[in-house]
């Protein structure tokens, strides 16, 4: 037998204006497809918002339902509407696409230009990769100012043109739509050369991350010119699809000791030049460490004083940086292996290598902070302070664990 709020959406719903006291059976006619369109055009006017939320998301709810929702005070409710007829898109057929223009397209193109971000935001979610959207549609959304409603639609949408992308570039965006545009898969040389233009860093970094992106050599020759002062460029540009012979010998010559094995392990480059990178590698390998003249201290004496200081719970960072500060590198490095648990040979290695990334490495394994990475990075490794990398928010370290872990690891292997 029908419970009474069962017979609410079983049988013939009550005559307009004639409101139901149950919300629950309430929502329960908005969201069914079955209830009468003027029923659904009363509901949309409910007092309250969880109704109206699922006339919203009724895809049968008549177009003067859905315009009553297109100025609901709530921006839930006009998101989920957003929602809905974005999803319609793709779903109607040529026939049906005509009666949408005549509302459906008509509240759509008036909720992009919302003023809650959360509804323009909802419309970009759907959109963002769908082929079938109207075209001025996903240029209002990739033009907006709020990157939550660009930025997906920017980087994704198969409907931006070549042209699309220039004027977007050309529009001096916020970074962030730069770099969607440089993520974009299947990128042509005028677009890439556009996003190069930008001087953006990370843009660049991000297109020269880009494995599809067409780039000119001539346009790659210039950005290796500049990349020894951007070292977030090194791997990328190591590991692009396609590198000339003094691409490649050009960039043996600044990256790190890590990027450089890489280079020489590409099966893309003439063995002979492959041969003169892995010679490059071994005498990197086997350069000596120069120690400041002022540091009197040899390896076997600040070992055991850094072993004692560890006995003693006396081995922390402010013990390295009076090390590091009065020239007795040897001491500082010794206290460094101790606190990580490395042969004090892996830190001489990294300071060797002239490696921000593999000191900061071991500095996060002893359980320092990043207060005495700087200082060890220029002292010990003499990397120039514009290169040193520094903390990021709150003092972390600036590299995931696993790619600390991992120098820490290649230190260890180059030693075996």
């Amino acid at each position: 037998m029908n419970t009474p709020a069962e017979n609410l959406i079983s049988t013939t719903p009550s005559p307009p204006g004639e409101m139901i006291t149950d919300e629950n059976a309430r929502v329960r006619l908005g969201a069914s497809t079955d209830t009468a369109a003027d029923v659904l055009h009363e509901l949309a006017s409910d007092p309250a918002v969880t109704v109206r939320a699922a006339v919203a998301l009724n895809a049968a709810a008549p177009e003067s339902a859905d315009r009553i929702l297109l100025r609901d005070a709530d921006t839930r409710v006009r998101a989920l509407l957003a929602r809905k007829l974005s999803n319609l898109l793709p779903s109607l057929q040529d026939a049906e696409r005509a009666q949408l223009q005549q509302h459906a397209l008509d509240i759509l193109h008036t909720l992009v230009a919302d003023e809650a971000v959360r509804v323009r935001a909802a419309i970009a979610d759907v959109v963002k990769e769908m082929p079938q959207a109207p075209h001025a549609l996903i240029m209002r959304l990739a033009h907006d100012s709020e990157m939550r409603v660009s930025e997906p639609v920017v980087r994704l949408s198969p409907l931006l043109s070549t042209e699309d992308l220039l004027g977007l570039l050309a529009a001096q965006p916020n970074p962030a739509v730069t770099q969607a545009v440089a993520g974009r898969p299947g990128l042509v040389e005028e677009v890439s050369d556009a996003v190069i233009a930008s001087s953006d860093a990370a843009a660049i970094c991000a297109l020269l991350s880009n494995h599809s992106a067409a780039i000119r050599e001539a346009t790659l020759d210039a950005l290796i010119e500049q990349a020894p002062a951007q070292t977030d460029w090194h791997a990328p540009l190591v590991r692009r699809p396609r590198l000339s012979v003094p691409a490649a010998r050009a960039l043996s010559n600044f990256v790190a000791t890590q990027l450089l094995d890489e280079l020489s392990s590409r099966a893309d480059l003439p063995s002979t030049l492959t041969r003169e990178l892995r010679d490059r590698l071994t005498m990197r390998l086997n350069a000596p460490v120069a120690a400041p003249r002022c540091d009197m201290t040899t390896r076997d004496e600040a070992l055991n004083e850094a072993r004692r200081r560890a006995m003693q719970n006396s081995l922390d960072e402010a013990g390295v940086l009076e090390a590091v500060q009065n020239g007795e590198a040897t001491l500082a490095m010794a206290m460094l292996a101790v606190a990580a648990g490395v042969p004090v040979s892996v830190v001489e290695r990294a300071a060797t290598l002239r490696s921000a990334k593999a000191l900061v490495s071991l500095v996060w394994r002893a359980g320092f902070s990043m207060k005495v990475a700087g200082p060890l990075q220029t002292q010990l490794a003499h990397i120039p302070p514009d290169q040193v990398l520094r903390g990021g928010p709150g003092g972390l370290h600036p590299l995931a664990v696993e790619e600390m872990r991992w120098q820490i690891d290649f230190l260890m292997r180059m030693g075996r």
